[in-house]
């Protein structure tokens, strides 16, 4: 491989390493505000309980979200030092102001958060939990303010020396497909953390290790699935007509559209060949493709014939994108169903079915999948362009050489390898363990954290 196609897959590494966590802590944020608003309003100690869990994995996740982005951010100027030669006017900012704004006041907080229940008044605690909560989500405003830049740029400028200088910084932020990406993200971070919560409840109900809190904490993860899964499908929707518009390479490549149709079929599967180009062993359904995407059955789709020598690759796009809808409809249709069997069986103090458990737990992580396959969709699909139609991502690439990439790819690999299977495992510790999760940071009024077996935590009294 040249060095290119290595800097490319080692930037790639790196960001999929690194969405992971972010993903978990926007979500999470506000999942913890609202446990922490059910305990100063009931002072029911399993909303207690489900916050001091679920803080501890939030503090895990923000830390592996920090250190990823140290490491990724480095290599701005290792591969990519063109980048910000040509754009740091404007990706240098954006990037200090999620710093200014949204960094520090997470970090500055979230210490309070962990550590100051007992210490400091509930108001004072509340609002911590409520200002991190913020933070999270003000660092995927500017984060995606300038991903969604570099998809559709507008307010700008170029000077003589090919440098980019900002005319409108509002031109800037809210550029074409700033808010469809933004509501598609802070929803594929809802969707990520409901199906977590789901996941390691039912892995305690399955275990027997069940704390007071994880049958609410079920509960809460099922409606918060079930309600975000239809918003995530209009949410796409809108997003790729926006997409439609302004990148139609990026759709001829996700729907394998080779020459321009209109009546555009719907390719359900098929292998895309770039060689002929064309697709092989193609299943398709007539004229939905266009009704999908331009919501006419007779609407025109460009094909990627239109745009030789400037659109992404094909494969990658095809296949990630049907995974990232399969994976979405899998979830809508496991929340439907999980919460409607929840309320008829938990709900009247039956027995909640272990193989619908096991099924919740086996989708522990299907919010990582689906946001990883999208994100391959977003940015392989701006291909082979960095700043969309303005600069080639090859013009801005270093001129380190092959093998050192090679081995700096492969070590981050192995790295990034080794963290996930740590980072799952000790949430598979603690899920096992909740009482002593619990237990470490207990405050003064002297009520301990109870575990119960799973049939009694299953009752009504107990959701």
């Amino acid at each position: 491989m040249d060095a290119l196609i290595l800097a490319r897959m080692q930037f790639a590494a790196n960001m999929t390493f690194h969405i992971l966590f972010p993903t978990i802590s926007i979500g999470l944020g506000w999942v913890l505000l609202f446990f922490r608003a059910r305990w100063l309003l009931t002072h029911d100690r399993g909303w207690l309980d489900a916050y001091r869990f679920w803080t501890k994995v939030f503090a895990l996740s923000f830390a592996l979200g920090v250190v990823s982005g140290i490491t990724m951010s480095f290599q701005f100027g290792t591969n990519w030092p063109g980048f910000m030669e040509k754009v740091g006017n404007i990706a240098g900012p954006l990037l200090g102001y999620e710093v200014l704004t949204a960094f520090f006041l997470e970090a500055g907080f979230l210490g309070i958060m962990l550590f100051g229940h007992g210490r400091v008044s509930e108001r004072v605690h509340f609002m911590a939990t409520a200002l991190v909560a913020v933070g999270t989500s003000i660092s995927a405003f500017w984060i995606l303010a300038l991903d969604s830049w570099m998809q559709t740029p507008t307010g700008y400028v170029i000077d003589a020396a090919g440098s980019y200088h900002a005319t409108s910084w509002i031109a800037v932020i809210f550029n074409p497909s700033f808010p469809y990406r933004l509501t598609h993200m802070m929803l594929a971070s809802v969707l990520t953390v409901a199906f977590l919560l789901a996941g390691l409840s039912a892995w305690q109900l399955l275990r027997g290790v069940a704390a007071r809190s994880a049958p609410r904490v079920l509960r809460v993860a099922l409606t918060i699935a079930a309600i975000a899964a239809p918003l995530q499908i209009i949410a796409g929707d809108e997003h790729g007509l926006n997409t439609l518009e302004h990148q139609p390479q990026k759709i001829a490549a996700m729907e394998g559209i080779w020459n321009t149709e209109k009546g555009a079929a719907l390719r359900l599967f098929a292998w895309p060949d770039e060689k002929t180009r064309s697709n092989r062993f193609e299943i398709a359904i007539p004229k939905l493709g266009s009704l999908i995407l331009t919501h006419s059955t007779e609407g025109e789709v460009k094909g990627l014939n239109e745009f030789v020598g400037r659109h992404p690759p094909v494969a990658p796009l095809f296949f990630a994108f049907r995974a990232m809808v399969g994976i979405g409809m899998l979830m809508l249709a496991t929340s439907w169903g999980g919460l409607w069997l929840y309320k008829r069986r938990v709900w009247t103090a039956a027995k909640l079915p272990r193989p619908l458990l096991w099924i919740f737990a086996g989708m522990t992580f299907a919010g990582w999948l689906a946001t990883v396959c999208g994100w391959y969709v977003t940015e392989i699909g701006r291909q082979p362009f960095i700043v969309y139609e303005l600069i080639r991502t090859a013009d801005i690439a270093s001129k380190v050489a092959a093998p050192t990439i090679a081995l700096t790819l492969t070590l981050y690999v192995l790295l990034y390898i080794a963290l996930v299977i740590a980072y799952v495992g000790v949430l598979k510790y603690m899920a096992e363990k909740p009482e002593d999760v619990i237990a470490e940071d207990a405050d003064e009024r002297g009520a301990q954290p109870a575990v119960v077996s799973a049939e009694p935590a299953l009752g009504k009294g107990a959701a």
